[in-house]
């Protein structure tokens, strides 16, 4: 037997097609660390893991993976979820950068998903740009959590599934002017977002059930994008309205035709096509692969 034979309805070649993706993940914190833990498990083959940030005590009640050792020792978070990742699976290749994503964007071009755990609006927003000019889905998470007075608190989330030609995290009111400027003014001041365990963990499970859904064909044709909300004080998951609204109309924040890199040289595409390899001028295969298909999709 093998150690994926109980997921053998996810389809007949799943276990080499999760062998062969390569999935980045944006911040290795709540969200990410469980993200990475079920992503080794399921059998996906390889990984950009990407956080500039150390353990600290205030990350132990929720960061997968994490021993109270680590916090005495200092260790990275982008260490720690791959230590977790080849405990479950020796086999997996593992690229990290000790860095924001921005520093480490060439990794990410590489990626046939990425996954974003990141708090920050701007960071969420420059994500979604970044996927969908190189035509990678992203899946965001979000959580929060509201004082809602009489010492009550409202624990809420959601998980987000777009890409190219979809609603964007604009169109679905995740990020927008007010809470960009409002995020600039109190940057440094604000603080870290409350964050425990279990919604972190329920949120993740979503983004893999999502992440699953678009990479294997267990549940029939793969979704292309989705906006589900969570409330952790009625424990419930719900598809939010807002995205069949958006899903009758045009992202207006995003062209379509705005996709690869904006310091693309046409001379490297026809070197390509002719299997002419010149130095410098190779594209990463994925990159090339999502090329393709986005030409085929606009010819049919």
């Amino acid at each position: 037997m093998s150690w994926l034979d109980r997921q053998s309805f996810l389809g007949n070649d799943s276990d080499e097609t999760l062998a062969a993706l390569t999935v980045g993940i944006v911040g290795l914190g709540g969200g990410g660390s469980h993200v990475a833990q079920q992503l080794a498990h399921v059998g996906v083959g390889n990984f950009v893991l990407l956080d500039p940030d150390i353990i600290t005590d205030t990350n132990l009640n929720r960061l997968v993976g994490a021993t109270f050792s680590d916090i005495q020792a200092g260790t990275y978070k982008v260490d720690i979820a791959q230590r977790v990742i080849v405990g479950v699976n020796p086999n997996a290749k593992i690229e990290k950068r000790i860095s924001l994503w921005q520093d480490a964007a060439e990794l990410l071009k590489e990626c046939d998903v990425i996954i974003g755990g990141v708090d920050k609006i701007r960071a969420k927003h420059e994500l979604d740009a970044f996927s969908r000019r190189f035509m990678i889905p992203y899946i965001d998470m979000g959580m929060d959590v509201t004082d809602t007075g009489g010492n009550n608190y409202l624990i809420s989330g959601q998980v987000i599934l777009t890409g190219p030609g979809e609603p964007c995290l604009q169109c679905l009111g995740i990020v927008n002017e007010g809470l960009l400027k409002e995020e600039a003014q109190t940057y440094g001041d604000a603080g870290s977002k409350p964050q425990v365990v279990w919604p972190n963990g329920l949120l993740a499970s979503t983004a893999v059930g999502l992440f699953m859904q678009l990479v294997t064909p267990w549940a029939g044709r793969p979704r292309t994008s989705a906006f589900l909300e969570y409330d952790g004080n009625r424990n419930s998951i719900v598809e939010a309205a807002a995205l069949s609204f958006f899903k009758t109309r045009q992202c207006s924040h995003y062209m379509i035709r705005d996709v690869g890199d904006p310091r693309f040289d046409m001379r490297k595409l026809l070197a390509k096509e002719q299997d002419v390899q010149t130095p410098n001028q190779k594209l990463p295969q994925s990159w090339w692969n999502r090329f393709i298909r986005w030409c085929s999709s606009q010819r049919d």
